[in-house]
C-alpha cells in the first residue's frame, strides 16, 4: 500500500512539474529561436567560425551544415577515443579498439549513446568530459535546430530560407543547454552525486574484502545525459549506479529532466506558428501515449505471474534496483524509451513480456511522446501531416496543415520519413538472425532471444541507446552494424525533414475556409493518436509477434 501511494505521488509530482514548466520553458526556447539579437559570447563564436550571424540558409545548405558538423564530430571523437591512452586524465585506460571507437563515436554524435563498453573500465576522465559530454550538448542541440527549421517552413512564405544552422546550434547550447545543465548539476552534487577527478581506488568493504571503484566528473555528465535525452552512463550500471543516481529524489529529477524539453517544445511550436492551440493538440497526443505506456508497463510489472517469488515480492522485482522499486522503475523505463534517452535504472531484459514488449513498442513509435530533444517534435509533426492527409482522403479534399497544402512532393518526404527507420530496424534484425556467427552472440534462445536482437536494432535505429542485453554486442559485426543503423537512423530522417521544410517555406499560405480541417480540436488529437498506433502497429506487428507477444502467450 505504501509503495502504491509513493508511486502515485511521484507520478503526480512529475506531471505537475512538467505542466508548470511547459509555458515558461517553451516560450523561452521560442525566444531563443526567433530573436534577432545576438549575445556577445555568440558573436565571438561566429567570428571564430567565420559565420555570418544574420545570414539565412536554404534547406539544402542547412542540411549540408548539419551533415558536415556531424561528420567532423564523428572523426574528432573517433580520434579522441583511439588516442585516449596518450591524453591527460586517462587514469590508465588503454586506447579504445577501432570498431568500438567507431560505434561509440557514431553513437554519441547521433544522440543515441549506445554503449558496448563499461564506462568505468574503458573511458578516461578527459574523454568522458571533452569527448562524450560535449557531444551530449551538441547532438541534442542539432535535434532542436532541425525542428526549428521545420517550424520555419510552416511560418515562412515564398522563400527558400529556413534559418541558419550555426546560429541555431550556438544559441541552443549557450542559452538553453548550458545554463540548465549548470543549475541542475549543482542540485545533483548537493543531493549526493559525485563530482571529482579521482581514479581507480581500492575500497575496503564491511566484509573485509576489497573493491575497486572509479570516481570522476559524474554529476556534470549525468545532467546533460538526461537533459539532452542522451542516456550514455558514466558507469556500466547507468542510472542504477548509486554514484549516478544516489536516492529517490535524484531518480525523480532525472526522469523530469529527460522529459522536460521534449514536453515543452510543443509550446515552442505553437508560439512560433502563432497559434498556441496547435501546441496543446500536439502535447495532448504526447501525454496520452506517455500516460498509457506508464499504465501498461506498471501494471505488467506489478501483476507478474511469472513465478511464486514474483507474487511474494509484490511484482516482478528481478533486475530492479531495490532503492526504487517497481513504480519508479516502470516510470523511468517508460520515459527513457519514449524519448531518445536510453538511460536506465533497471534491467529491461528482466521485465515481464508485456512490460519489456512495451519498451520496444515505445521506441518503435519513433520516440515521439515526447521524444528526443527536437527529434520527437519533428517526428510527431510528420505523423500529423500523415493524419491530415488521411483526413483529406476521407472527405475528398486537398489536405492542408497550418495553411500549407500537402501535395505529392510533401507527402513523398513524409512517407520516406515514416518508412526509413522500420526498414533499418527490420533489415538489421533480420541479418543478425540469418547469420550463424551473430546468432551465436545470443545468450538466450527462442522468442526472448529474438526480442533481445530486435530491441538492439530498434534502439539503434531510433537513436535510443538502451539495451535488453542478453547478447554479446561488443563484436566487430555488431559494432559496425549498429553503428550504421544509428547513423542512417539519425541523418536520413533529417534529410527528409529539411527537404519538407524547404518545400513548405516556398508555398503561398492557403486561407482558412469552412472545409479546412481544424487541427487543434479533440477530434484531431484522436485522429493523430490513431494514425500513430495504426502506422506503427501495421509496420512492426509481425516482428513483435515473433518476440514479446510469443513469449507472453507461452
Amino acid at each position: 500500500m505504501n509503495d502504491t501511494l509513493a508511486g502515485w505521488l511521484q507520478v503526480i509530482a512529475l506531471v505537475g512539474a512538467l505542466a508548470l514548466s511547459y509555458r515558461p520553458l517553451g516560450d523561452y526556447i521560442a525566444h531563443i529561436l526567433t530573436t534577432p539579437k545576438h549575445l556577445r559570447a555568440e558573436k565571438i563564436v561566429y567570428k571564430l567560425g567565420g559565420v555570418n550571424g544574420d545570414a539565412d540558409q536554404k534547406w539544402s545548405a542547412y542540411l549540408r551544415s548539419v551533415l558536415a558538423f556531424s561528420a567532423v564530430s564523428v572523426l574528432f571523437l573517433y580520434g579522441f577515443l583511439r588516442l585516449q591512452n596518450h591524453l591527460l586524465l586517462s587514469i590508465g585506460m588503454p586506447a579504445v579498439p577501432s570498431p568500438l571507437a567507431f560505434n561509440t563515436a557514431v553513437s554519441f554524435v547521433t544522440n543515441t549513446n549506445w554503449q558496448a563498453y563499461s564506462g568505468e573500465a574503458a573511458m578516461g576522465h578527459l574523454v568522458q568530459m571533452a569527448g562524450l559530454a560535449v557531444q551530449n550538448f551538441v547532438s541534442a542541440a542539432v535535434g532542436i535546430a532541425v525542428v526549428a527549421a521545420l517550424i520555419r517552413g510552416f511560418t515562412r512564405n515564398k522563400t527558400d530560407r529556413v534559418g541558419n544552422f550555426w546560429v541555431d546550434l550556438t544559441r541552443i547550447v549557450l542559452r538553453l543547454m548550458l545554463p540548465l545543465a549548470i543549475v541542475f548539476a549543482i542540485v545533483f552534487v548537493a543531493s549526493g552525486m559525485i563530482q571529482n577527478f579521482h581514479g581507480v581506488e581500492s575500497i575496503s568493504t564491511i566484509a573485509g574484502d576489497h573493491q575497486s571503484l572509479t570516481g570522476g566528473p559524474v554529476a556534470s555528465q549525468e545532467v546533460i545525459k538526461e537533459l539532452g535525452t542522451n542516456g550514455g552512463g558514466f558507469y556500466n550500471a547507468n542510472s542504477a549506479h548509486p554514484f549516478e543516481n544516489p536516492n529517490a529524489f535524484t531518480n525523480w529529477l532525472e526522469i523530469y529532466l529527460l522529459l522536460v524539453i521534449g514536453f515543452s517544445l510543443p509550446r515552442t511550436f505553437g508560439k512560433m506558428v502563432g497559434d498556441h492551440r496547435q501546441g496543446y493538440a500536439i502535447v495532448a497526443v504526447m501525454a496520452i501515449i506517455w500516460a498509457s505506456s506508464v499504465a501498461i508497463i506498471t501494471a505488467n510489472e506489478l501483476h507478474s505471474v511469472s513465478s511464486q517469488a514474483g507474487h511474494l515480492a509484490g511484482g516482478m522485482m528481478e533486475g530492479k534496483e531495490q532503492r526504487f522499486g517497481i513504480w519508479a522503475s516502470a516510470l523511468f523505463a517508460t520515459s527513457t524509451t519514449l524519448t531518445s534517452t536510453g538511460a536506465v535504472n533497471s534491467f529491461h531484459d528482466s521485465f515481464t513480456p508485456g512490460g519489456g514488449g512495451m519498451t520496444i513498442f515505445n521506441m518503435m513509435l519513433g520516440e515521439i511522446a515526447p521524444g528526443g530533444t527536437g527529434s520527437g517534435l519533428y517526428g510527431i509533426l510528420i505523423l500529423a501531416i500523415i493524419a491530415v492527409f488521411v483526413a483529406g482522403l476521407m472527405v475528398g479534399r486537398t489536405p492542408e496543415y497550418l495553411g500549407k497544402k500537402l501535395g505529392g512532393r510533401e507527402m513523398k518526404f513524409a512517407s520516406l520519413y515514416i518508412l526509413t527507420t522500420p526498414a533499418i530496424v527490420l533489415v538489421g534484425a533480420g541479418l543478425a538472425m540469418a547469420l550463424p556467427g551473430e546468432r551465436a552472440s545470443m545468450l538466450n534462445s527462442g522468442p526472448h532471444g529474438f526480442s533481445e536482437v530486435l530491441y538492439a536494432f530498434t534502439s539503434a535505429g531510433n537513436n535510443n541507446g538502451s539495451a535488453f542485453a542478453g547478447i554479446s554486442v561488443n563484436t566487430d559485426w555488431y559494432n559496425t552494424a549498429l553503428g550504421l543503423a544509428m547513423a542512417f537512423g539519425r541523418f536520413l530522417p533529417m534529410v527528409f525533414v529539411l527537404a519538407l521544410a524547404g518545400s513548405l517555406a516556398r508555398q503561398q499560405p492557403v486561407p482558412v475556409t469552412a472545409g479546412t480541417l481544424p487541427t487543434h480540436r479533440p477530434q484531431f488529437v484522436g485522429l493523430l493518436t490513431g494514425v500513430i498506433l495504426i502506422v506503427v502497429g501495421l509496420t512492426y506487428f509481425p516482428a513483435l509477434a515473433l518476440g514479446p507477444l510469443a513469449e507472453g502467450l507461452s
